[in-house]
């Protein structure tokens, strides 16, 4: 008999510095928790300039990942706010870069740098 895998956890660390908000992603995203980004973020945009999510500890992101992170990104250019992405890992990397979406997206590096 099949066992059901572990639920992928999800974790977010929101910090906030006058319009200026960082989500550090811990974890998966994948199907089954997107809605948590999707809805922390989304609360975040009407008050913020800027919205960077860091992946540092991301260690994956499925089509359903992606999709939100797209959603979030119109979601805040509708509102006149930058989404950007820092700290992307090699898997992460990879998953955007097959779905061309690494040129869409801000890329920051550590020290603020934006990447290629």
């Amino acid at each position: 008999m099949a066992t059901e895998p572990a639920p992928s956890g999800l974790t977010l660390e929101i910090s906030r510095s006058g319009e200026i908000a960082v989500v550090k992603c811990s974890g998966r995203l994948v199907f089954g928790v997107t809605d948590l980004l999707y809805t922390q973020v989304k609360q975040l945009i009407p008050g913020s300039q800027r919205i960077t999510l860091d992946l540092t500890d991301l260690a994956w992101m499925d089509s359903m990942g992606i999709g939100t992170v797209v959603r979030l990104y119109v979601s805040a250019k509708s509102a006149g706010c930058d989404l950007k992405l820092i700290n992307l890992g090699k898997r992460v990397r990879e998953v955007l870069g097959v779905t061309h979406l690494l040129s869409v997206f801000a890329i920051v590096g550590e020290d603020g740098v934006r990447m290629p």
